[in-house]
């Protein structure tokens, strides 16, 4: 069954409609700080970051009113990239951490993303129990007012945060003589990330590190790499480090202006554990990797499965086979030694431990030729169109075409108002053909 108010990652949409109002935030921290009680504990926690976007600061006094009022302490830390908040989360021992963001959404958009005590992120099963929550009667969940919630603001988050990758890391690790360019996307990781580089020693050239509010993920970040490609070649940088509005996702370039997507990063990572034998397992990617990953996976001899689309599944089947390594070719890794979601920052710290002593990354980082593969994003009002008979015929039609010289996915979007579309094949006329099948039945 659908849930009601989560999609692929959290709650999405946009700012003042539907979901994404004061009103239905405050009712999702009553919620949530309702499930997440504790009361074996003497002081029930919530901490909550976010991004750049204006809308925090409309939708965040809404939601700590609603962990408030069902008698949750909240700290507060401002903008701080996910995982930042996952990790915090844990070490601060809080009952919950949510993060305000609508990740590389455009900035009219907001949502929030839901963190266990554990640091991870929900199930579908806790989802629906917290939807349940979320619809009930709210009398029933508001305390007592002697015992409501405390707030406070925690201005250290980024050092914390910070502190944690470094300890990762062995204490000579330095980025002396290493130029990087670095683009934030204007988000969440604009004062860690190159603050933790610089500290490294590394010379970095940021982009995408004066958010306004309106300008997170707006021709910068990792869906839209063009920007570090042309930099690097500017001021010929030994490697371009791009990020996505909640700084989960990464994309890369190297030396030579080549982009490096999640799939180049996950093979390359593989390899290098399986040699110093720190892979667990085996590798998870999901329906959308490339069966060039696939291939050359099996080729290592390293074991491969697919999850549904969503980092969140990833790591879900990364638990349930005991994997330390899985991820997406969009840019969300898990290194599951050290993190329990996507962490750009933290993928970025290990391809860099893996560049150091004069490697370049255009012979670190192509690892696998991919299989040709074309991903079109059609904007729809109603994403239910891809269930309509019509819809389904077109996708018949263009499997059976296509038939064993590919691959093709058509799903919707868990996270924007678009029907994706993917083909893989050798033969790319023949791609371009099953997609413009597809794409007229749903126009």
């Amino acid at each position: 069954m659908k849930n009601k108010y989560f999609g692929t990652d959290g709650i999405r949409g946009t700012v003042n409609q539907g979901n994404i109002t004061g009103e239905k935030f405050f009712k999702f921290g009553l919620a949530t700080g309702t499930y997440f009680k504790n009361q074996k504990r003497a002081k029930q926690i919530a901490i909550i970051a976010k991004d750049t976007r204006l809308s925090g600061y409309t939708l965040e006094p809404a939601l700590v009113s609603g962990l408030v009022s069902g008698g949750m302490h909240v700290f507060t830390l401002g903008p701080l990239p996910t995982n930042g908040l996952a990790m915090l989360t844990k070490s601060m021992k809080a009952n919950m951490g949510i993060m305000i963001t609508a990740s590389h959404n455009p900035y009219h958009d907001n949502g929030l993303k839901l963190f266990g005590p554990d640091g991870m992120k929900l199930s579908d099963k806790i989802e629906k129990k917290i939807e349940k929550l979320i619809d009930a009667k709210n009398t029933k969940q508001l305390t007592n007012p002697k015992s409501l919630g405390r707030v406070k603001r925690l201005e250290d988050g980024n050092e914390r945060y910070i502190k944690i990758l470094k300890e990762n890391f062995p204490r000579k690790f330095n980025l002396k003589g290493t130029k990087i360019i670095l683009d934030c996307a204007n988000g969440a990781s604009y004062k860690a990330a190159p603050k933790l580089l610089k500290e490294l020693g590394a010379k970095v050239i940021s982009i995408g590190v004066n958010p306004n509010g309106f300008n997170i993920n707006e021709k910068c970040g990792s869906t839209y790499p063009s920007k570090i490609k042309s930099a690097v070649k500017k001021h010929k940088a030994h490697v371009g480090i791009s990020f996505d509005g909640d700084a989960d996702r990464i994309i890369m370039c190297d030396e030579k202006g080549k982009i490096i997507n999640g799939d180049q990063i996950i093979a390359m990572l593989a390899r290098r554990w399986k040699f110093k034998k720190i892979l667990k397992g085996g590798v998870i990617g999901t329906l959308m990797s490339n069966y060039g990953l696939e291939s050359f996976l099996r080729k290592e001899k390293i074991k491969f499965f697919r999850s549904k689309v969503g980092d969140r599944y990833v790591k879900e089947k990364m638990k349930k086979l005991n994997f330390n390594l899985g991820g997406e070719q969009s840019g969300h890794i898990i290194l599951g030694n050290f993190a329990t979601t996507g962490d750009g920052l933290l993928v970025a710290l290990e391809v860099l431990f893996s560049l150091r002593k004069g490697k370049k990354a255009s012979k670190l980082l192509n690892v696998f030729k991919p299989l040709p593969q074309v991903l079109e994003n059609v904007r729809v009002k109603d994403k239910n169109l891809v269930n309509k008979t019509k819809s389904k015929t077109a996708i018949k039609k263009a499997s059976k075409i296509m038939g064993r010289n590919g691959r093709l996915l058509v799903r919707k979007s868990g996270t924007e108002p678009k029907i994706r579309i993917m083909a893989e094949s050798y033969d790319r006329n023949l791609i371009l053909k099953c997609i413009k099948i597809i794409k007229r039945s749903i126009r």
